[in-house]
């Protein structure tokens, strides 16, 4: 490989890449890496990449080999690769697969690539208490109920498990997609969704029944879960965030398929009722009545002969599921996201349990198909009055993040923002964390407010309203993080977050990004407190609009109305 100065990446023997972002290959050298490379900062003219062991092993599970990580890293490199990184990037991604879970004579067996490697691994603390009798130098009997966390174990030790032990059938279901909605529309699943499904399912092989499909938020994940509902043909678990969500998920299954009420269920708070197919969420799954007691509604995951979960937002999914999805192994489980970034750290378990990432289309790839619309995103940077800086100067250190918050100039920007967007074709969602800062917008600019003490059937009311055009503005509380259907909304004014996280950002910024009728833009406004600790947490949830290829304006509060006069389209 020749020294190359034109090009935009330095890469690291620590196995870090440094991608120069005013470089003219920046975008064509940001896509090719991105499959196997986690992104961990993003100032303005430098961003940081790593190559971790997960990030490989994913990209080595949806077929991308180590030799197209390296070319990928050699065509757009400045310099020469350090020399001992093509070997150490090949011995890691062949890590992947070495270790094999499979069903021979009706037994599940672990077998090694050779005999040294189960050697080693039977000695593995993590390994060993999950490995039953010896079957041959190359691999041991597993207990059915030990899969799950033996493939915990094995990606402990570095060599992640690929699992063709197969998967139950389940009880058969018979469903088929419509061609035109029950609601009138004409229905077709887009190509990138049936590849996902494709993908997954794998034509009913060992290799397929497990694993992630991301697609941004706005691109159709609850179609892709329905198109592998009546791909697979059997009775479905589908579990998700909220009601509002379980709700949506009903429509849409009675919408676009031939199923009847009485074949799709939801088992909530608020009705427990199981069918063929049943919609639960996250949180009656994992209610105990006593902290230390026992989880009454686990019996749902084995209360029909399910063939699919699907778990809706897996990057949200609580550590009690995990536990007990490590015993439903046999079962076919599709993930599906629009980040694989979880606040808790617990990606390796999502590989483990849920499975590899399979398939993932980056969010300005579709936007520039139309299947997405595009957006704007623009920071608006603020200061704190004379008052509040001295009561955030003498605040606790954990006080500070919510006075920084809860900056009452916030309200005059948002005044700003919405007379800005007062075109009757705008529908605008004020979104925060304060339900103090929520109900003073709220109260002010006389716009409805959605929280989580919302009565479900209000929000149901609200929602349809939003949708109808008969009210233009919702202000949202954490609730609007998770799927909720307002496919017409345009403008998303984010006045408070939760710290720095990345997947709340993917979430609000999704809200926005159905595809639009019209010519009004996709506008996403963050609301920031400058020389505060909301600033650093921005840092980081900046991170996500760069992964995925956005740029963002950065504007001060004094240049806000001639630069959102004449607002710039954000590229990658």
């Amino acid at each position: 490989m020749q020294y190359n100065p034109a090009n935009p990446l330095i890469v690291q023997g620590d196995k870090t890449i440094l991608l120069e972002v005013d470089n003219p290959l920046h975008a064509e050298a940001r896509d090719a890496i991105a499959p196997f490379a986690e992104l961990e900062k993003s100032p303005e003219h430098i961003h940081t990449y790593r190559l971790t062991p997960l990030s490989l092993w994913n990209a080595a599970a949806a077929g991308m080999s180590a030799g197209e990580m390296v070319s990928a890293l050699e065509t757009y490199s400045k310099f020469p690769l350090p020399t001992s990184l093509p070997a150490d990037l090949r011995d890691l991604v062949g890590r992947y697969g070495r270790v094999k879970l499979r069903r021979v004579d009706g037994i599940l067996r672990l077998i090694a690539a050779d005999k040294p490697l189960i050697e080693e691994l039977a000695r593995q603390k993590g390994v060993r208490e999950y490995l039953g009798e010896r079957l041959d130098d190359v691999s041991f009997a597993v207990g059915d109920l030990d899969r799950g966390v033996l493939k915990q174990g094995l990606i402990a030790v570095g060599y992640p498990a690929e699992d063709l032990a197969g998967y139950a059938q389940g009880a058969a279901l018979a469903v088929a997609l419509r061609d035109v909605a029950k609601s009138g529309s004409s229905f077709q699943v887009r190509d990138y969704q049936r590849g996902a499904v494709d993908t997954f399912h794998a034509g009913g092989d060992v290799k397929g029944g497990s694993g992630v499909i991301v697609l941004p938020c706005g691109a159709g994940k609850t179609i892709v879960g329905i198109a592998a509902l009546a791909e697979i043909k059997t009775e479905t678990l589908v579990l998700t965030t909220s009601t509002t969500s379980v709700e949506q998920w009903r429509r849409e299954i009675l919408d676009k398929t031939d199923l009847d009420e009485s074949q799709v269920a939801t088992y909530t708070g608020e009705s427990k009722t199981i069918a063929p197919v049943t919609l639960a969420t996250y949180q009656i799954v994992t209610y105990r009545p006593k902290k230390d007691g026992d989880f009454p509604h686990f019996g749902l995951f084995n209360s029909r002969d399910w063939g699919l979960i699907i778990y809706d937002e897996v990057h949200l999914l609580p550590a009690p599921v995990f536990r007990f999805t490590a015993d439903i192994q046999a079962r076919r489980r599709l993930g599906l996201t629009a980040t694989l970034v979880r606040e808790d750290h617990r990606e390796e378990d999502v590989f483990s349990l849920i499975g590899p990432k399979k398939y993932d289309v980056p969010w300005r790839v579709l936007e520039s198909r139309g299947w997405i619309a595009e957006a704007q995103c623009h920071e608006i940077r603020l200061g704190l009055p004379p008052a509040a800086r001295m009561e955030y100067a003498i605040a606790e250190w954990r006080d500070k993040f919510r006075l920084a918050s809860e900056n009452p100039v916030k309200e005059e920007i948002v005044e700003r923002l919405l007379i800005r967007h007062d075109h009757p074709e705008d529908r605008v969602l004020i979104i925060g964390q304060y339900l103090k800062q929520l109900r003073r917008l709220a109260e002010r600019f006389d716009v409805p407010l959605i929280t989580g003490s919302t009565p479900n059937s209000e929000r149901e009311e609200l929602y349809g309203r939003f949708r109808e055009g008969e009210i233009r503005r919702l202000v949202l509380s954490k609730v609007g993080n998770f799927a909720i259907d307002l496919p017409d909304a345009n403008v998303m004014i984010q006045v408070s977050g939760t710290f720095g996280s990345r997947q709340e950002e993917a979430q609000r910024l999704g809200r926005i990004l159905r595809p639009k009728e019209g010519e009004r833009p996709a506008c996403f406004y963050t609301l920031v407190t400058r020389d505060t600790r909301e600033m650093d947490f921005a840092h980081h949830r900046q991170l996500f609009l760069t992964e995925q290829g956005y740029s963002y304006e950065i504007l001060d509060e004094s240049d806000l109305d001639h630069s959102i006069q004449n607002p710039s389209k954000a590229t990658g």
